[in-house]
């Protein structure tokens, strides 16, 4: 029984193109058949540009900010998007950071998303940066937001 799992795995992974690309193997682009692969074995290739890892690096005018980025007003954010988050004008890339509510003296980190509008609007904060920070779900907490 145990061997007739494997031949059925096997085979299913044959059919899948999985083996020869795991084994090592290559494949022709798509939409070139066999028959064009071996007639000229250079044209089946595709050339790949190589892109930078990270291409914050290379945009100019997405820089990451460090240090105290401002003082906004923070609004409930969608409560379904899990995750320590604050969307805010505040920044131009998307980082990490910090947040700093006064009234109850705690810091949580975030990742800083940033959003269209002047540094001056408000910004969301997610629902579990909220309770982290004890802010009231209902008010309008004005945080201290600082990039990492």
């Amino acid at each position: 029984m145990r061997w007739m799992m494997l031949a059925v795995c096997g085979l299913a992974l044959a059919a899948c193109d999985v083996v020869p690309q795991w084994a090592g193997g290559t494949r022709p682009a798509a939409g070139v058949t066999d028959d064009v692969a071996s007639e000229n074995p250079d044209s089946a290739v595709e050339t790949v540009e190589e892109v930078p890892e990270d291409p914050v690096e290379d945009t100019p005018e997405a820089e990451v900010s460090i240090g105290t980025l401002g003082r906004t007003v923070a609004s409930l954010g969608n409560a379904a998007e899990p995750g320590l988050w604050l969307k805010t004008p505040l920044v131009s890339v998307e980082q990490s950071g910090r947040v700093y509510y006064d009234a109850t003296n705690t810091t949580v980190d975030v990742t800083l998303i940033p959003i269209d509008g002047p540094a001056t609007a408000g910004s969301r904060l997610s629902l579990a940066a909220m309770q982290a920070l004890g802010a009231p779900l209902t008010g309008l907490p004005e945080v201290d937001v600082f990039g990492a």
